[in-house]
């Protein structure tokens, strides 16, 4: 090996362009498919794709991720039929690629792509309104409890 060897591989390294380095943990990119926006233009909500996998981000932070995003799309609706039930113009655009998954799993069951998200939209309904029954319930049953309290509460002589 000759002593100008170094001298010479050091150039040749410095006039070649700068690789990046490529990490093995590298973040890809999220592309989005679903936004649900406000009056004011802001996302409230947002369903994207990186990589394979689909993300569910609600106020700027990562709520959850699946390899199916219909489910998410459809609590995206329900999301919208509230926010506008309360008053608020909310705003929900997809993708046609997200489009075009909804439709192929309509026409799986035989139905519309409406009808199929306003399925999964209804079952979202049916757990909020299964959940106010059971809130009923318990607050039902603590005036009950409070009511057979109050008698023994109200003797004046005290309870052994």
């Amino acid at each position: 090996m000759s002593k100008q060897s170094k001298a010479k591989r050091d150039k040749r390294r410095k006039l070649q362009p700068k690789r990046p380095i490529n990490r093995l943990n590298a973040q890809q990119p999220v592309q989005n498919h679903a936004v649900l926006t406000n009056e004011e233009g802001q996302v409230v909500a947002a369903i994207g794709l990186q990589g394979t996998e689909w993300l569910l981000a609600i106020g700027g932070q990562t709520m959850g991720n699946a390899d199916n995003p219909v489910p998410m799309l459809a609590m995206l609706k329900h999301l919208s039929n509230v926010q506008e039930k309360e008053g608020r113009k909310v705003t929900l655009e997809y993708s046609t690629q997200l489009q075009q998954m909804i439709d192929d799993l309509a026409a799986d069951e035989g139905k519309t792509a409406d009808e199929y998200l306003g399925q999964l939209v209804s079952e979202f309904e049916g757990v909020e309104g299964e959940e106010g029954d059971d809130a009923e319930t318990v607050a039902e049953d603590a005036d009950q409890a409070d009511a057979e309290a109050t008698p023994a509460a109200s003797d004046d002589k005290p309870q052994a």
